[in-house]
Parts: C-alpha cells; structure tokens; sequence
C-alpha cells in the first residue's frame, strides 16, 4: 500500500513539472519569435497589405491608408495591436514622402478632418473642450506616447459609442498626424 502511494506521488509531481515545463516554454517560446518589446504588437512591414485586407473587411477605417506601402521606402514602421482588452485595436503606419507630397497631403486631409491637434497623444485630445481621442505614436523612433509639436493631428473621425455618464467608454477614430519639417505622415485607426 505504501508503495502505490509512492507512485502516485511520484505521477503528480512529474505530471505538474511537465505541465510547468510546457507553459513556460510556450512563454519562452513566444517571446524569441516576437518581433516587437511589446506583446502581440505586429511590427513587420511586409504583413502590411494582410493587415490593411483584415481591418478593411471588417470596416472602413483604414480607407485612407496607402493600398500598399510604396517600394524602396525607408523608415517604414508599422505598429499593429488587437490590444489585451476586448475590441481593443490600433494600426498605425508612419512614411517619409516628398515634401510636396507632404504638402498635397497635409492640404487634403485639412479639408477633410473634424478635429485638428498640434501635437500630445490621444489622453491630451480627449481631455480638451469638445475633444476625441485620437492616438498615441506607437510608430515613433523613441519609447514617447505623444507626437511632437512638429505634427499636425487631423482626425477624419470619431465616434463615441460609450453610455450616458461614460463617454467614450467604447469607439473609434481615425486619421493621419503630418510633420512637415520631417515629410512624414502617421496614418492611424483605433477601436476600443
């Protein structure tokens, strides 16, 4: 009797240090093949255009992003995050163009934007009179949230789906931030 309790001692102990063994690995697993320091954020230029396909079938918030990232380009970054909450998504891809490009570009999207912001982040946005959240610069060179006084944020829009007494709870907004001094333009979508 003594020795069946052995056993199953023995079957436990190595059941649980396996079950460990297989987590653990996972996790170590996960964390040599992501390409980001930040969990479940795609950074991969060439997933763009799989990207962009997903995110447009689902909705039209990424209209206004390039059909495709123009070859040859340096310094594309793009960040992409079906978030850690639930219904929690960003995208956000960041070019340098032509100066005059920039400057078409810049012209267009003032026309057509609801809100206009000089730099600050999304908390900076929606914490003004009248303001939306927008987005934080998750395609910057440095660890910064907010976009330097350099970029111009121009939201195309906005949406507040929260409840009375609580908004902007759930939404989503859309648009693009343009340095001028730099030539880049920020194209940007988020969900919540």
């Amino acid at each position: 009797m003594k020795r069946s309790h052995l056993v199953k001692v023995a079957m436990i102990v190595l059941l649980s240090l396996g079950s460990l063994g297989i987590v653990g690995g996972s996790f170590f697993l996960r964390k040599a093949f992501s390409s980001s320091s930040e969990p479940g954020v795609i950074t991969d230029t060439s997933r763009y255009q799989e990207i962009r396909q997903q995110i447009l079938s689902d909705n039209d918030y990424v209209k206004h992003f390039p059909d495709e990232l123009p070859s040859g380009t340096e310094n594309v970054r793009i960040a992409y995050s079906t978030g850690v909450y639930q219904g929690s998504t960003y995208f956000q891809v960041r070019l340098k163009k032509s100066t005059e490009n920039i400057e078409k570009l810049l012209s267009q999207y003032r026309r057509q934007a609801k809100h206009q912001y000089r730099g600050g982040s999304t908390n900076d946005h929606a914490n003004q009179p009248n303001g939306v959240p927008t987005t934080f610069f998750y395609t910057s060179d440095a660890a910064a949230e907010s976009f330097p006084a350099s970029y111009e944020i121009l939201v195309l829009d906005a949406q507040d789906q929260g409840k009375p007494g609580f908004k902007w709870h759930r939404g989503n907004s859309y648009g693009v931030a343009i340095d001028t001094s730099a030539s880049e333009i920020v194209y940007w979508a988020e969900t919540w």
